[in-house]
């Protein structure tokens, strides 16, 4: 009887709560399989976003380099002289081809501007290839086909273009990143873009860090969570982190270009020209980024404060410490590697955006660099949207290596950025 009552109680429930026996083990196998699919299909999701960030990266790669077809409107070698080709003339010579082929008020104008005795001989050779070679770019590969298929290529360039030049590009060079924008893709750079961006974003970061750090201080350290108005407030501030991009482009459009006009423009300190810039300034920019990122700021800063343990304030209030020297030397370092990945995070969004500083007023086509925080600009992101709007084929090469050159600044930044936060952790360890 007891052997008997015994194996009844390992083959039915417990209190009819714990399965055992056979039921217990099906359960078991099922939950396992449950997991299993979970796991694959979580792989699955992974291996598909690897794929989508591959094939992303290989378009751009392969849009960046490759064969190209170019057509001069002057032979090069028609231009050599006594046998001495083009590109190993002195620089007197090279000034005479240049009075040869172009009027007399485009000397004037480039006199004017450098005078000839100041130029170097690269930069002379350079306007006789833009003025009197001219070359144009008839047609454009990528490298995938002019590396794998390059003799279709060849053969494709002799049949279209006879006569052409057909040789191997590369869209990223230094001079792509040293020019200014232009009409004629193979003088066109991005130098005043990147030096937009870097205006913008230094401004975005001077006017939200602090703001975004004292938020998340005084909402964590002095604010009294029961209250009404600052749930208000916490609860404003995490919908304003999901609020479209577009949206803080309005506001600022409102706020920054037409209510502080004579600020932005620069017009209170006669710095900038109201009649042209009218606002539409990159210290407008700035600030219209600088309110985007701040949630996110305020957000990450909070949850950093908050994981500081509280027995490191406890133990600076029991030596007497007030409430703000507490926050300064003990809450703060040990939260600012926190507060820094999240700034970082913000910045990567920032340095993307391209809705709002188009409602701001960003320009699709300036050549001139900005030279302070009030003046026009424009940023990569524009001049990347700009270029893939234009309906030549090579425009998008410039498109996909300027994407290239946003990606190098974007890594820089948050490089960096990461720096200085593995130095206030190695501070704080050594603390």
């Amino acid at each position: 009887m007891m052997a008997l009552h015994q194996q009844q109680a390992v083959s039915e429930p417990t209190g009819g709560l714990m399965p055992s026996g056979p039921t217990y083990h099906r359960q078991v196998e099922a939950r396992q399989r449950r997991g299993r699919i979970w796991a694959i299909i979580f792989q699955a999701a992974l291996v598909s976003g690897v794929i989508a960030l591959c094939a992303l990266i290989f378009n751009i790669v392969n849009q960046s380099f490759g064969y190209v077809a170019i057509v001069n409107n002057i032979d090069p070698a028609e231009l050599a002289v006594d046998g001495t080709p083009l590109n190993a003339l002195p620089k007197e010579q090279l000034v005479e081809i240049l009075e040869a082929n172009v009027s007399a008020g485009l000397m004037r104008r480039y006199a004017h501007d450098v005078p000839f005795a100041e130029r170097s001989r690269e930069d002379i050779h350079g306007l006789i290839l833009e003025r009197v070679v001219e070359p144009q770019v008839q047609a454009t590969w990528g490298l995938f086909d002019s590396v794998f298929a390059r003799g279709s290529v060849m053969a494709e360039a002799e049949e279209r273009f006879p006569g052409s030049d057909v040789y191997f590009r590369s869209w990223l060079t230094t001079s792509f990143i040293s020019n200014s924008q232009s009409s004629e893709p193979l003088r066109a750079g991005v130098r005043t873009a990147i030096l937009g961006s870097l205006w913008v974003v230094a401004i975005t970061i001077l006017f939200s860090f602090p703001i975004g750090v004292g938020a998340a201080i005084y909402l964590e350290e002095y604010a009294h969570r029961e209250r009404p108005l600052n749930r208000l407030i916490q609860t404003n501030i995490n919908n304003l982190a999901g609020v479209p991009s577009i949206i803080y482009g309005m506001l600022g459009l409102a706020i920054f270009v037409r209510v502080l006009e004579a600020f932005t423009s620069g017009a209170f300190l006669g710095v900038g020209d109201q009649s042209t810039a009218n606002g539409r300034t990159i210290i407008s920019a700035g600030m219209t980024l600088g309110l985007l990122i701040l949630p996110l700021i305020i957000i990450n800063g909070q949850e950093a404060i908050r994981a500081v343990p509280s027995s490191l304030r406890q133990a600076g209030f029991g030596l007497g410490a007030t409430h703000w020297q507490v926050i300064w030397h003990h809450v703060l370092p040990s939260a600012m590697p926190g507060i820094l990945t999240g700034t970082i995070l913000a910045i990567s969004r920032a340095i993307g955006e391209t809705a709002p500083l188009v409602v701001v007023g960003a320009s699709t086509f300036i050549a001139l660099d900005p030279s302070g925080p009030f003046s026009k600009f424009t940023v990569l992101p524009i001049q990347i949207y700009q270029w893939t709007s234009r309906p030549q084929d090579e425009f998008r090469n410039l498109a996909a290596a300027a994407i290239l050159v946003l990606l190098i600044l974007l890594l820089t930044l948050n490089a960096s950025a990461v720096l200085l936060r593995n130095q206030f952790n190695r501070r704080q360890a050594n603390a």
